[in-house]
């Protein structure tokens, strides 16, 4: 048997399963069946989640989850607590601690760095080592933290360059492959009477983005990543090489006016009204771009260019991940949980468009016929072999992505402050992480 409890009240709520969640697959049970069956073993005892997907649609997916394995495994007793998303942001410490659970939801990369560090996640490395989690192979080292894995994916969603194919078509472009064709096409944009990219930067982490990918292309995931971490000083002339490719798209005016006054979704008028050719934005935009009235005839996706040529592809995928924490009692049924959270039929399953409506992290899962979703999965399964970055304000410490950001948009709009920024950053940087 397995029952949900409420957050903060402790309310057991009898389970329902949703119409919708029936819906998205009648063969589940055979599926299911068949995978407890190639996973083998019996559990018992009691297994206990705590989940953060608290909004409607993701909390059916994990009930349906949840009662799915209840279903392969019926001498398990689940307990399955649903936390308020934001909340958890600040009660996973505490609930770690004492009378640990055996399994929650939490971040990717280095958003796993103080439980890790803390000793309250535990290592699992061992499940990626066999045969199934060769699927995963884009995700491992968005998982991995001093060598070693701390968790599983669950879903992702990609990031890119979403442009306006009937402009790039008047203009006779195709999709850039190098930063010298990004700055070409950039041109011709611009001398048609067209910015380059549309951007809102008034919340700042779009800035994040392009900051991202910049330096990304330009020094690589592991430089990026140890940046996140501390490690490399803001004044380094390899970030500061970083900055100089972003000026050059600044220096041509290649972004909209007044960016700075406008969130994500003031931005969005510039490239549906034909102002500006492309937005750099996570696949979340779509939809927007869609009621804004954009057909998919005139909107198109491509993959950030390469900068520097010696330099792998890194991509940003915001990745949600379940964790085994260190002081489980029932590490086995936890295992076995992961796995089958994993599997490529329950992430074809979940990332379904009436479901999550995002990436399997599963590279042998189905993806619908979305194009923007198959041209993600496509790229993150098969052409994004530099790493998964989690974004700039999950990659950095809270803090220092505060500031990091603060910086990140100052420079956008006012380049010649770059010694002044750096040198704010760097000094932030040394009382952040000493």
């Amino acid at each position: 048997m397995w029952n949900i409890l409420q957050s903060d009240r402790e309310e057991t709520v009898t389970l329902r399963k949703t119409t919708a969640w029936m819906a998205l697959g009648a063969s589940t049970l055979l599926t299911g069946a068949a995978f407890a069956e190639s996973h083998g073993g019996a559990l018992s005892g009691e297994l206990r989640i705590i989940s953060d997907m608290s909004n409607p649609a993701p909390r059916a997916v994990m009930e349906g989850m949840v009662a799915d394995f209840q279903e392969m495994h019926p001498e398990l007793d689940i307990e399955l607590t649903i936390v308020d998303r934001e909340a958890w942001k600040t009660q996973i410490r505490n609930s770690l601690g004492a009378n640990p659970p055996d399994v929650v939801n939490w971040y990717a990369a280095n958003r796993m760095l103080p439980y890790v560090n803390a000793g309250l996640f535990a290592d699992v490395s061992d499940l990626w080592e066999e045969p199934m989690f060769e699927a995963l192979a884009s995700t491992k080292g968005a998982m991995t933290l001093d060598g070693k894995q701390w968790g599983v994916p669950y879903t992702y969603y990609q990031w890119g360059v979403y442009y306006r194919k009937d402009i790039y078509e008047e203009l006779g472009l195709s999709e850039p492959t190098t930063w010298e064709e990004e700055k070409a096409n950039c041109q011709a944009i611009l001398d048609s009477g067209r910015k380059c990219y549309t951007i809102g930067t008034k919340f700042l982490w779009t800035a994040g983005g392009w900051f991202d990918y910049i330096n990304s292309r330009t020094n690589g995931y592991d430089f990026h990543m140890a940046l996140a971490r501390g490690e490399v000083e803001w004044t380094d002339e390899r970030v500061r090489q970083t900055f100089a490719n972003w000026r050059e798209l600044i220096d041509m005016g290649a972004f909209v006016d007044d960016h700075q006054n406008y969130s994500w979704q003031e931005a969005l008028p510039f490239m549906v009204n034909g102002e500006a050719a492309a937005y750099l934005m996570g696949n979340f935009s779509v939809a927007a771009f869609r009621d804004g009235g954009l057909t998919d005839d005139q909107l198109d996706f491509y993959q950030f260019p390469k900068i520097n040529p010696d330099v792998d592809f890194a991509e940003d995928a915001p990745t949600d991940t379940f964790h085994i924490a260190s002081g489980a009692q029932n590490v086995d049924a936890a295992k076995e949980f992961l796995r089958f959270v994993v599997s490529a039929e329950n992430q074809t399953k979940i990332n379904a468009g009436d479901a999550l409506g995002q990436l399997p992290v599963n590279a042998e899962a189905a993806v619908g016929d979305d194009k923007f979703l198959q041209e993600g999965f496509e790229m993150l399964s098969n052409n994004a072999s530099g790493g998964i970055m989690q974004f700039f304000d999950r990659d950095f410490p809270a803090e220092m992505a505060s500031v990091g950001m603060e910086g990140l948009q100052e420079f956008m709009v006012f380049p010649d402050n770059l010694e002044d920024i750096l040198a704010r950053l760097e000094s932030a940087r040394q009382r952040i992480y000493e």
